[in-house]
């Protein structure tokens, strides 16, 4: 990690610490996920509590300074597709029933890119075309709910094996934020792009939905720790490696739980 990016400022993280630290703290978190039926202890869950605010912050980074904010967009996209498949293809493979496989942190950040987009619009109407977009922004800001809303009444019936496939694929290709991994903590993500350039206002933000999350009793504000790795951010993107993230995400959980499903 970085000790010195800037100077006068002994320990600052760039993008890519900060992506290591989630990674470090989030195969803790998968590994009491898989090996709980194993007596994992329930305390190792709250490593896993700040990851998701820290990759919502590595994303907002991303899609910011991207060279193509749609390739980028497309890149989460097909992640999140892949991702959704694997882990139907795992658990259907291994068929380890005491654990069931949610884990798709592609689909949350490609929401929240969609977000992103919406507030890129609204962000244009100083340019012209007000009305054209205020509602492409408004538009897009709706997508994840409609497609929540579309999904609802297919998601509650059952059918044949085939109806069954299909649903599958249909929410393998489904952004909605329904089927988010965070579910509404997701909203964070706009949040943090709005004041992408105050950070005692991304600070303040992470710092308020950690005391809501305390307030109703959930071990989510533990997500509060977030805010020292972001506090320390130098503005500096690092090592590169970003293809590296997106194979280790799945292949860590694949192995994790084949090997619980073989020790149990």
């Amino acid at each position: 990690m970085s000790t010195q990016t800037k100077k006068g400022h002994l320990f600052q993280l760039t993008t890519f610490d900060i992506k290591v630290i989630g990674l470090i703290l989030m195969v803790i978190d998968h590994f009491h996920q898989t090996f709980a039926p194993l007596g994992a202890p329930n305390w190792l869950d709250w490593f896993g509590r700040p990851v998701a605010t820290l990759f919502f912050f590595t994303t907002v980074l991303g899609y910011s300074y991207t060279h193509s904010k749609k390739g980028y967009m497309l890149r989460l996209y097909i992640s999140m597709v892949v991702m959704a498949i694997l882990m139907n293809l795992t658990q259907h493979i291994i068929g380890f029933e005491q654990v069931q496989l949610i884990n798709n942190i592609f689909r949350d950040l490609f929401i929240g890119t969609i977000f992103m987009a919406g507030i890129d619009q609204f962000e244009k109407v100083k340019q012209g075309q007000a009305a054209k977009h205020i509602a492409l922004g408004i538009a897009l800001f709706l997508i994840p709910f409609l497609l929540s809303v579309i999904m609802l009444p297919l998601m509650s019936s059952a059918g044949s094996t085939g109806q069954m496939l299909l649903m599958q694929v249909l929410l393998a290709l489904n952004p909605a934020i329904l089927l988010a991994e965070n579910s509404i903590m997701v909203l964070l993500i706009p949040v943090l792009y709005i004041f992408r350039n105050v950070r005692w206002a991304q600070l303040l933000s992470i710092a308020v939905v950690a005391l809501i999350y305390g307030l109703l009793g959930l071990s989510q504000w533990i997500m509060i720790f977030a805010i020292i790795p972001i506090a320390l951010y130098s503005g500096a993107k690092g090592r590169g490696m970003k293809y590296f993230f997106y194979i280790f995400y799945p292949a860590h959980i694949i192995i994790l739980y084949a090997l619980a499903a073989w020790l149990y």
